[in-house]
């Protein structure tokens, strides 16, 4: 299967990634970086996207299935997550070294502090495994955060049994007050007056819902919306 490696910088990773003989094409935004992969990497020969990985058409590049891996830039780390969501259709699987705090985010479950966003979004399609913590003492200069691998591997969810554009709305909604009870939370897209806010889930916060909590929310949440549409005609 194909591999893209994002942000090879002067090629450490690639270098072991074409010695097991894998696929690779490499996305690398800095010219610098360009120059010393094309030089050193004879193999990468018209396999270098020297472009932005957040403005890339992916589809276009590969037509079929892809995996992703790097040394993520930390600033763009979780817009990396982002954008693999997008295309997780073709990417069965995503590994990586992020920073340490964003590597426990994503891999945080249901009642934890870090548990967000991300974590739902990236849990309703993939199993997200925290592999192991990197210290910032192996880097030259050492950086002023520590560093995790992490590893996804899309689950065998097919459909989530909700629509997909108003789940990812439900969950952004949700934690936009986290600390607040999802009868309070959810009043931006259901309104202040909802019938359904009587409901047990309504009594919890965002950040106790398991994936399958937030389907129902947002089968509940869907039901009330069409209803509310309907009125309205």
């Amino acid at each position: 299967m194909p591999v893209l490696e994002i942000g090879p910088g002067m090629g450490v990773l690639t270098q072991f990634l074409l010695e097991a003989g894998h696929d690779l094409t490499v996305v690398e935004l800095d010219m610098e970086s360009v120059d010393y992969l094309n030089q050193n990497f004879p193999d990468l020969k018209g396999r270098i996207i020297a472009e932005d990985f957040l403005k890339l058409d992916l589809s276009k590049i590969f037509p079929g299935e892809f995996c992703v891996i790097g040394n993520y830039p930390y600033n763009i780390s979780s817009q990396i997550f982002f954008k693999v969501l997008d295309y997780k259709d073709q990417i069965p699987c995503c590994s990586g070294m992020l920073q340490k705090e964003v590597a426990e985010r994503l891999a945080a479950g249901p009642g934890s502090k870090t548990y967000g966003i991300l974590s739902v979004l990236l849990q309703a399609w993939y199993d997200v495994e925290y592999l192991f913590t990197v210290s910032e003492k192996v880097f030259d200069p050492p950086p002023k955060v520590k560093s995790a691998v992490l590893k996804m591997t899309r689950n065998d969810r097919k459909e989530l049994g909700c629509d997909e554009k108003l789940f990812k709305t439900v969950v952004k909604t949700s934690f936009n007050q986290r600390r607040k009870t999802l009868r309070n939370s959810m009043k931006p897209l259901l309104g202040k007056d909802c019938p359904d806010y009587a409901l047990p889930i309504f009594d919890k916060r965002p950040e106790q819902l398991s994936v399958e909590q937030f389907v129902e929310l947002t089968l509940i949440s869907q039901k009330h919306l069409e209803k509310q549409a309907g009125d309205v005609l």
